[in-house]
């Protein structure tokens, strides 16, 4: 079970990441920026989510 629930937490983890990169990368002013960055940092499993489906994308994404 540690197992599983370990590789879920690194998963987590490496899509935060993802996500923080995108966002950085991404159009949005500086202030949406730091709200976005810190929903995925203060909430990781459901600010990822909300991200997903809802924050700003990476200018190479868009094109």
């Amino acid at each position: 079970m540690l197992e599983v629930s370990g590789l879920f937490g690194f998963i987590l983890l490496v899509l935060n990441i993802w996500a923080l990169v995108s966002i950085i990368g991404s159009a949005a002013s500086t202030g949406a920026k730091v709200v976005w960055c810190l929903l995925v940092l203060i909430l990781p499993l459901i600010g990822f989510v909300i991200w997903f489906f809802a924050g700003p994308r990476s200018a190479a994404r868009r094109a």
